[in-house]
């Protein structure tokens, strides 16, 4: 807790202060035109990534950033996708995974999760990923396989975002762009999936 506090006094005495009118601004209202949607995990730090800052970004995150397409269920994932779009009007939803995904390698290794109810009914969700697994990436090495998994996951559930009634109705009127992209925590590389090709290609270069 201490590196938190000792965090905290920076902010307050140094970021704070020097940034003081953009908070007055943002604490009126925001108006972000990014939502990003990516795992809980821990390494992935959007803003460091991006070089985004407050009010940049709509985010939300889930294990395996997952979403959602049964009707009947009220869940936090679709239910900020709906607010961000219907209430915030981003103009781009970015689906992001990233490499070594925890809840993609408990999809691929069959692991047991008889300790994990929740997690374990979560992960119904990312079955689709076996549909759309992309081709082995040399580059992936000895994590190819995981990988390649990642990735159909991000195509998997780029698709059931654009199936969100509330997204589908932002394509339709030409005020929302859905992407699908992989972030490779090793080499720092992102790649979005063409849907044209079927594949993914880097984000740049």
């Amino acid at each position: 807790m201490e590196r938190l506090i000792e965090g905290y006094k920076r902010f307050t005495s140094e970021v704070f202060p020097q940034r003081r009118m953009q908070f007055h601004l943002l604490a009126e209202s925001q108006a972000p035109e990014f939502l990003f949607i990516t795992c809980s995990d821990s390494r992935i730090v959007p803003d460091l990534i991006l070089g985004t800052g407050p009010g940049d970004l709509f985010i939300a995150r889930n294990a395996g950033n997952v979403v959602p397409v049964t009707g009947a269920d009220v869940d936090g994932a679709t239910a900020t996708i709906e607010y961000a779009v219907e209430v915030v009007k981003v103009r781009h939803a970015i689906l992001c995974g990233h490499s070594d995904c925890g809840a993609m390698k408990a999809a691929l290794e069959r692991k047991s999760l008889h300790n994990l109810p929740k997690a374990s009914r979560w992960l119904s969700h990312v079955e689709a990923a076996f549909q759309h697994r992309q081709p082995l990436n040399p580059a992936d090495s000895e994590s190819a396989e995981l990988a390649a998994l990642i990735r159909g996951n991000v195509v998997a559930q780029w698709m059931n975002l654009r199936e969100q009634p509330s997204v589908a109705r932002a394509m339709g009127e030409g005020r929302l762009a859905v992407h699908g992209w992989y972030y490779d925590i090793l080499t720092g590389r992102i790649e979005r999936y063409d849907e044209q090709t079927r594949r993914f290609v880097p984000l740049i270069g």
